[in-house]
Formats: C-alpha cells, sequence, structure tokens
C-alpha cells in the first residue's frame, strides 16, 4: 500500500494510534474517583464533588524536565524523564495545600518511536501514581524539521484543589517558626545544563562507572529521578496548632534558583528565614560536581537543591508531631532553620556556615 501524503513529508498517524493502544492501560491504572472519561476524548472532565470538596478552589501548574533530556537521550535510559515531568508539577501544586487531581502531557518530537514514546509515558504514569492524579489525557505531537531525530520535549500540565479554609497563603507565618528540610533524591531535573557542563569538563562518558555512587554508570545516577512529596505532605497538613489553624504556616519546592530563590517566595513581609547549611550533608553527587566544576558555594547554592527538594515551615508547637509523621511516611527530615523577624538591609533568605558546609 502506498505511503499517505503526510506519511511521506514525515509524519505517521498509525504510529501516533499504536502508541495511545500502549499507554491506555498506563492512563486506566491511575484513574481516582472524580475521572469522568478515559483517554481520547477532545477534554477531559472531572467531577470535583466526586472527591469531596465543598468549597473548592483550582490550583494548577505546569512545567518541563530542561536539558535533564539530553541526559535521557544521550545515555538511552528514558523510563524515569516521566517521573521527574510530573513531580516539578505537583511538588509545586501542594505548596499552597492543594491537592493534585490530574495531569496532563505533552510529547514531541521529530519522529515518533513507539518504543521510546511508550517508555518516558510509562515514567508518568508511575509519577501520577505515586503522586495520587490520574493521568487524563496529553498530546502527541510529531513534528519534522523541528527537533533532530532522536530528540524530543516534555512538558506536564496539573490541576487540584484546596479548599478555601484550608490555603496556605502564607500568613500564618511569624517569627519563631521552624524550617523543616526534607531530602532530595540527587539534582532532581534543575541545573543540568551545569551538570552537562561539569561532566564534559570530566572527561567522563555517561557510560562511565560514577564516582559518587558505587553499582552505577555515572548517566544512571544523574537519572535519578525528581523525589515526590505529595504523599507525606498531604499526611503533614493533617496536624494542627492549639489554636486550630494548619501547623503547616507555609512550604516551598526547591527548583531552579536553589534554597534562596524558592525559599523567598513564601516569605511574607516583614520576615527572613535563616537556614543553616551545616544541618544537613551535602550529598555525593554536589560534591563531585563542586569538585570537578570548580563551583563555589554560591554557585551551587543558586543552582541546586544541594540535598534538600522541599521546605515546610511549621509552628514551633508542632514541629515534634509534623517531624514525625513526614518521617512515618518516608521521608529524611532535618531541622534546617528558623523564621526571624527581618531587620533593615535583610536579604528574605540567609543561608548561615555555607561557606564551611559546602567549601
Amino acid at each position: 500500500m502506498k505511503d499517505s501524503a503526510y506519511k511521506q513529508a514525515g509524519v505517521d498517524i498509525e504510529a501516533g494510534d499504536a502508541l495511545v493502544s500502549r499507554i491506555s492501560p498506563l492512563a486506566a491504572r491511575t484513574a481516582r474517583a472524580g475521572v469522568m472519561a478515559g483517554l481520547g476524548g477532545f477534554g477531559a472532565l472531572f467531577d470535583l464533588k466526586k472527591e469531596g470538596f465543598s468549597d473548592p478552589l483550582l490550583v494548577s501548574s505546569t512545567d518541563g524536565v530542561g536539558t535533564k533530556l539530553k541526559v535521557a537521550i544521550e545515555t538511552g535510559l528514558h523510563d524515569t524523564v516521566g517521573i521527574d515531568l510530573v513531580a516539578m508539577s505537583v511538588n509545586d501544586l501542594i505548596v499552597n495545600g492543594g491537592k493534585p487531581l490530574f495531569f496532563l502531557d505533552y510529547f514531541a518530537t521529530g519522529r515518533l518511536d513507539v518504543g521510546i514514546a511508550a517508555r518516558v509515558i510509562a515514567g508518568i504514569a508511575e509519577g501520577c501514581a505515586q503522586a495520587g492524579c490520574a493521568l487524563v489525557g496529553g498530546e502527541t505531537a510529531e513534528m519534522p524539521g523541528m527537533y533532530q531525530d532522536g530528540d524530543y520535549d516534555l512538558a506536564g500540565f496539573a490541576v487540584g484543589a484546596v479548599e478555601r479554609s484550608r490555603l496556605l497563603d502564607g500568613t500564618r507565618v511569624k517569627a519563631g517558626d521552624v524550617i523543616l528540610g526534607l531530602a532530595a533524591q540527587g539534582v532532581h531535573s534543575n541545573g543540568y545544563s551545569l551538570v552537562r557542563h561539569v561532566v564534559g569538563k570530566s572527561g567522563l562518558g555517561y557510560d562511565a562507572p560514577c564516582p559518587f555512587a558505587a553499582g552505577q554508570t555515572l548517566g544512571a545516577a544523574l537519572m535519578t529521578p525528581t523525589r515526590i512529596y505529595v504523599t507525606a505532605v498531604q499526611k503533614a497538613l493533617n496536624h494542627e496548632d492549639s489554636d486550630g489553624g494548619s501547623a503547616i504556616h507555609a512550604m516551598a519546592h526547591i527548583t531552579g534558583s536553589g534554597l534562596p530563590g524558592n525559599a523567598a517566595r513564601t516569605v511574607p513581609d516583614g520576615y527572613a528565614l535563616e537556614i543553616d547549611c551545616q544541618a544537613w550533608p551535602l550529598p555525593p553527587v554536589f560534591q563531585w560536581l563542586r569538585d570537578q566544576g570548580g563551583l563555589s558555594p554560591e554557585d551551587l547554592a543558586e543552582t541546586f537543591n544541594c540535598g534538600i527538594g522541599y521546605i515546610v515551615i511549621v509552628s514551633a508547637e508542632s514541629v515534634a508531631a509534623v517531624t514525625k509523621t513526614l518521617t512515618i511516611a518516608g521521608e529524611s527530615v532535618f531541622t534546617v532553620g528558623r523564621v526571624v523577624r527581618a531587620q533593615d538591609g535583610q536579604m528574605p533568605v540567609t543561608l548561615l556556615h555555607c561557606d564551611q558546609a559546602w567549601s
């Protein structure tokens, strides 16, 4: 049979249909109560009433994976970038107290390789399962001439909800609050342009034995997926102070611009955060990047999570209870700092002992 004109131009509709067939069961296993239809429609429907909300506010977030995709493509390790994609959106979404409900993805490539795309989307489904949200749809775009053979890009879109009365907007933050840091799972998905530059300087290939993680290749270690904090944080949000308000006063997802840039987004006027960099160990991957790249503590702080992927600001009276809940839920929790009243000229976030801890 003669190929269609569209296929001769580089777009294979049959490959797209084959991909939908392969990923439909993956999406089905992420279904939750509010999902009203499966894949294939022009729009996805979701019933908030079935999720038990009475006065909900919608929360949404979108993100990508960045140049970590270049590492995936060069190593052929495509199975976890989908987890990264989900994590980058849902970890942002829960900062305001929201519950992730559903997720959509956008996969763009020059020529659709069904096998690779299915591996990527299987990772997205796994990320959704970890976050407790439904994969309700997406878009696969085959665009010859836009991408080189083998290249692809990803974007993700998460939607959730929070009861109006449970919204975290920073208004409860006060001096004396304690900052808890939840351990990261490697580099997560930020700073990979610098990571790739350092790898180039090191002279190592991605298939070389990893200098900082025994039993892995360098590429596999750098492809460790972003940690998803949804389950633990949702449990911790159930804690209340003695006044009946949430024991958690603010949170931040530590992504690009590191601790100073992201933690600053939680600070209301009149307050500042003091974070002690000696309160947790600098993970080996960042030590290696520092040494191979000649990176200063400032470079590390402004680019990477440096071992803390998420922060939770808690009232002093509830620190023990919240820490216990997060720990039982599987998180490694460090008490990393405190909220203070801002002095004239004080930066929103001060990193204490950074030079000593990260040099």
